[in-house]
C-alpha cells in the first residue's frame, strides 16, 4: 500500500461558543476562543490517500485531479470565511477543528473515489503549527 499526500492552504475565521452555555462558561471552557468579535487561522490541511500505484501511470492518484477536489469542495468554500456563518456545511455545530475535519471526511471521500480507485487515508487540518487535528474516518 502506497500512502500519497497533498497540503492545501486556506484562512478562516470562527469562534467556540456553545449557545446553550452562558457567557462566562464558554469563556471558562473555550478563552480566547470564545471571543465575541471572532478570531482566524491561517490552515493547513493535509490529505492522504492510499492505493497501489496505476499499472500505466504509477499513480495512486494524480495530483493534480485530488488538488482541484480539495480546493473546488473544501478550500473555496470556507477560504476568508467566517466558518460559523458562511459555511453551510458547519451550521448547526461548533466550528472546532475536530468538526470541521469530520466535515471535510465527508465531503472529500465520495469525490476521490469518483475520481480514483483510491481510499481516503486521512485528514490532517493544522489549526497552527502546533495545534493540528488527524482524522481517520470511522473504525
Amino acid at each position: 500500500m502506497v500512502y500519497i499526500s497533498r497540503q492545501e492552504h486556506f484562512n478562516a475565521a470562527h469562534k467556540l461558543h456553545n449557545p446553550n452555555w452562558s457567557e462566562e462558561r464558554n469563556r471558562e471552557v473555550f478563552g480566547p476562543c470564545a471571543n465575541a468579535n471572532w478570531h482566524g487561522h491561517n490552515y493547513d490541511l493535509i490529505v492522504t490517500v492510499k492505493g497501489r500505484p496505476d499499472a500505466e501511470t504509477g499513480f495512486v492518484i494524480d495530483l493534480k485531479q485530488l488538488s482541484t477536489v480539495i480546493r473546488t469542495y473544501v478550500v473555496d468554500e470556507v477560504d476568508h470565511k467566517n466558518l460559523n456563518l458562511d459555511v453551510p456545511f458547519m451550521q448547526g455545530q461548533l466550528a472546532s477543528t475536530e468538526n470541521l475535519v469530520i466535515a471535510f471526511w465527508k465531503i472529500l471521500q465520495p469525490e476521490i473515489e469518483r475520481i480514483s480507485a483510491a481510499k481516503l487515508h486521512s485528514i490532517k487540518l493544522y489549526e497552527t503549527p502546533r495545534n493540528f487535528v488527524e482524522y481517520l474516518g470511522e473504525e
